[in-house]
């Protein structure tokens, strides 16, 4: 069966209940796409939390060596890793009982896709997020 990405109805409607996204492989070099897509999130109003083990702190957040370290709940699962290490991400994902699954521009993974799937997670692949909310939530996140 071949993956389909939400439609841009569904991505919208995923962008506005979302609280908290937790990245994966988020770096703490201003200058990484990682880096800028997560500073440009938080701006937006999301919390978000860095996944990292070789960071203490990134964007004034602590960082977790895992999704499984995080003590809270996270909507999305925000993933910039090379594509062949999002299966063990995707299932990390559905064990904290994470919303969306997201793999950013230029990562795909079908395995990981299913995986995710069969958790309960909706899954985006190859998109930014950063992309998405700016184009569907121009004007900002609407007031929970």
């Amino acid at each position: 069966m071949a993956f389909g990405n939400p439609s841009r109805e569904e991505i919208k409607r995923i962008l506005e209940e979302t609280q908290t996204i937790a990245v994966v492989g988020l770096s703490d070099k201003p200058d990484r796409a990682s880096y800028m897509v997560a500073e440009a999130m938080q701006a937006k109003g999301y919390r978000i939390i860095p996944v990292n083990p070789n960071a203490e702190t990134i964007l004034g957040e602590k960082s977790y060596a895992s999704l499984k370290e995080i003590p809270e709940k996270v909507d999305i699962v925000d993933v910039f890793r090379r594509s062949e290490h999002t299966p063990e991400v995707a299932a990390e994902a559905s064990a904290i009982g994470a919303k969306v699954f997201w793999l950013q521009l230029g990562v795909y993974n079908e395995e990981a896709a299913e995986i995710a799937a069969r958790g309960g997670l909706k899954v985006v692949m190859d998109r930014c997020i950063k992309v998405e909310d700016s184009i569907l939530l121009p004007h900002g996140k609407p007031k929970s």
